[in-house]
């Protein structure tokens, strides 16, 4: 890939009251961010982490990093990554065909090899990349995380949509109409109504990404429901 052929890219990380996990989040985004760096030379990037509604000290540590903060007050996810989107993008003032958009979350973390294998897959044709997310493991009972290996086979990507892992084409994202105003699954409508267009859909789990395994999240029906129900059936609670 030669450098006039690089996507600029838009990273987005919704924030909100995750100063517990925010550290850990941002130094494994620099450490993906240097290899791309290293492996795509030349790549412009603009990283933007939306503090919404923050009580904590999320606000401080995001700004103890080298990325962009915008504070917001809409308690939903899908606004905070819209306009994290719409900030980052703005900021590389790129038009939408030369522009690729990464998400995670503020309790996730993500190899350092993520964002380049997915600009090496966009390369490849991609234009929505679902990466794979797991639990923390240091969260989970050991019966847990065995269930959770005994289920999640290596190579065989179940292609869920995790707002965690995701990346697609700008163009694209566009539209689909941008992610909507929901407090959950607004990663899951990006991604159907990027389908519906005929976008080039890829899951892979190549580049897993562990995110809190806690019980109770920051919406009803996220990603720490799904662990607490399975919790509780491994368990027989209920």
């Amino acid at each position: 890939m030669t450098e006039s052929d690089l996507p600029a890219v838009a990273i987005v990380v919704p924030v909100h009251n995750e100063a517990e996990l925010l550290d850990g989040c941002l130094a494994a985004l620099a450490a993906a961010i240097e290899h791309t760096r290293r492996t795509h030379p030349g790549v412009r990037i603009s990283t933007v982490v939306v503090l919404d509604a923050c009580t904590d000290a999320s606000a401080r540590i995001a700004r103890s990093w080298p990325v962009r903060t915008i504070d917001i007050d809409a308690r939903n996810v899908g606004t905070a990554r819209r306009l994290g989107v719409a900030a980052a993008v703005a900021e590389l003032r790129s038009p939408p065909a030369d522009v690729w958009i990464s998400t995670t979350d503020g309790d996730s973390t993500v190899p350092a090899t993520w964002l380049s294998h997915q600009l090496d897959l966009r390369a490849a044709g991609a234009d929505v990349v679902l990466g794979t997310v797991r639990p923390d493991f240091a969260d989970l009972t050991a019966e847990h995380a065995e269930h959770w290996l005994a289920t999640h086979p290596r190579g065989r990507p179940a292609g869920n949509t995790h707002g965690a892992n995701l990346g697609l084409r700008a163009e694209v994202y566009v539209a689909a109409g941008e992610f909507p105003d929901l407090d959950e699954h607004e990663d899951v409508e990006l991604v159907d109504a990027a389908r519906s267009l005929g976008a080039r859909v890829v899951a892979t789990d190549e580049n897993e990404v562990v995110t809190s395994g806690r019980f109770w999240g920051r919406t009803p029906g996220g990603y720490a429901a799904f662990v607490r129900a399975t919790h509780e059936r491994i368990a027989g609670v209920g």
